[in-house]
């Protein structure tokens, strides 16, 4: 069976969110199980792109709207390529050759993308059984699969797509409908959604099965996706969840070569405390308290507006340390580096990204706070528990699907509700476990849960036979 995956982003090549980290791993794990797996991206400007070697594979023009745009085909040298999968770079100089992923309006961008890629898959000479598209950058790609009549050769190629996140949909208006190569126009509406061209929608609609990643947010998109519960309600017979995994030979704490200590179960003790060390040591805190982190976006989705007043609460009455590694709206990160002045010695925050950094801080932290509003997955709170760190988490999505509570015999710290008195509630209940007799047990099993890509990897090679029986 042969799967191409085409998404905006792929680890370790750009990552901006979890989608990255999915296709760094689940092409890999189905390559071990016997598919050949295999991703198409943008060619960006970049520190990977910068330091790797590639070499032209295929290279063509397309036309979009009235200007005609050169791309290149271009894909990793062998000797440069250790992903465990190949990969193909989609070259437009002009359009996706840039030190950053996304813009505010990535409508040609993406389109360029999309298109460039579909010329070059149909006319190899090996075409894939299934094409698998991820978010919106590439959902027009089922639409153009099936109604654009140069496409035609590959509407009996499987298509599926997944929804990483529903509240992104990448919305255009229907007066560049003509920069989508040629189709029957009286199928227009397979692109309208609410009044507008919708590559989500349009995906929905048109591929052959539509997965996301994890069963419960299957469930709550029909509740809530930003304008998109109808359809999804009406296309629910083509639709499943599958839980996303993690890469267990990246997140390894017997062998992460970024954390300062390696440990196993049986050292788990001293290997988080020489990794909290570090920490402490680094940002001012106290390595006696309980050490509470964050990991992620500084957005609304994350709960990350309402930081500032739970932070404040938390460390005011509670004998913790709270450290923070993110970025996003600024009024919200300018509040959380003023929040250092009040708390110097109990609260810190790294504002940015560091692969580095957030290795340590899963392997040094007590607790991984996760208050979330959407959580359509999550990878944090398997990376924690995974590094023996105790997530506390907002009952959403896949964090429900993966974080049982305590009170139910689970080994998480669950709140119902993003408010500023809920998620204070969840740190203190932290507070009082991190002082009790089975905290430190807990945290040596909870090593031990399997949220490795594996049983995910087969699920979707499943997937694909169902809809081909013959693959």
């Amino acid at each position: 069976m042969i799967i191409t995956h085409l998404s905006a982003e792929c680890y370790p090549i750009a990552k901006v969110g979890g989608l990255a980290d999915v296709l760094g791993a689940l092409p890999k794990y189905q390559n071990e199980l016997g598919a050949t797996s295999q991703v198409v991206m943008p060619f960006y400007k970049n520190e990977y792109t910068q330091s790797h070697c590639f070499e032209a594979v295929y290279n063509d023009t397309i036309l979009l709207g009235e200007t005609d745009y050169d791309f290149r085909i271009l894909t990793l040298k062998d000797h440069e390529n250790d992903l465990g999968f190949k990969i193909f770079f989609v070259d437009v100089p002009e359009l996706l050759y840039t030190d950053f992923v996304y813009t505010s309006d990535d409508t040609e961008r993406f389109l360029a993308f999309q298109i460039a890629a579909l010329d070059w898959i149909a006319q190899s000479e090996t075409i894939p059984d299934v094409i698998h598209c991820h978010d919106h950058h590439t959902g027009l790609i089922p639409f153009m699969m099936q109604e654009s009549f140069r496409y035609s050769m590959l509407r009996k190629v499987a298509v599926a797509f997944t929804i990483h996140n529903a509240q992104y949909q990448g919305w255009f208006s229907h007066d560049l409908v003509g920069l989508i190569p040629e189709f029957k126009f009286s199928h227009v509406g397979l692109l309208d959604w609410n009044h507008c061209i919708n590559p989500m929608a349009s995906a929905i609609k048109c591929a052959w099965v539509v997965t996301t990643v994890s069963p419960n947010y299957m469930d709550e998109l029909e509740l809530n996706a930003n304008g998109l519960e109808s359809l999804l309600s009406d296309e629910h017979a083509k639709c499943i969840g599958i839980l996303n995994g993690i890469d267990t030979k990246v997140w390894n704490t017997e062998t992460d070569p970024l954390i300062i200590e390696n440990y196993t179960q049986d050292t788990i003790y001293e290997g988080k405390f020489k990794n909290k060390q570090w920490l402490c040591n680094k940002f001012n805190l106290d390595v006696e308290r309980p050490l509470i982190a964050f990991i992620g976006r500084l957005v609304e989705q994350k709960g990350a507006d309402l930081f500032p007043k739970i932070f404040s609460e938390s460390l005011f009455g509670n004998d913790i340390s709270i450290l923070l590694l993110g970025s996003g709206e600024k009024h919200t990160e300018n509040d959380l580096i003023n929040l250092k002045e009040k708390f110097p010695d109990k609260y810190n925050a790294y504002i940015g990204y560091d692969e580095k950094l957030s290795h340590i801080i899963y392997a040094g932290a007590d607790f991984l706070l996760m208050p979330s509003r959407v959580e359509p997955c999550g990878l944090n709170q398997m990376y924690a528990l995974r590094y023996g760190t105790i997530p506390i988490v907002n009952s959403v999505g896949g964090l429900k699907d993966t974080v049982e509570d305590l009170y139910d015999g689970g080994f998480g710290i669950c709140h119902n509700g993003v408010t500023v008195s809920e998620v204070c509630e969840a740190i203190e209940r932290a507070t009082e476990f991190y002082d009790s007799e089975i905290f430190k047990q807990t945290r040596v099993e909870v090593m031990s849960i399997d949220h490795s890509w594996h049983a995910s990897a087969e699920s979707y090679l499943n997937v694909y036979n169902s809809l081909n029986p013959f693959l």
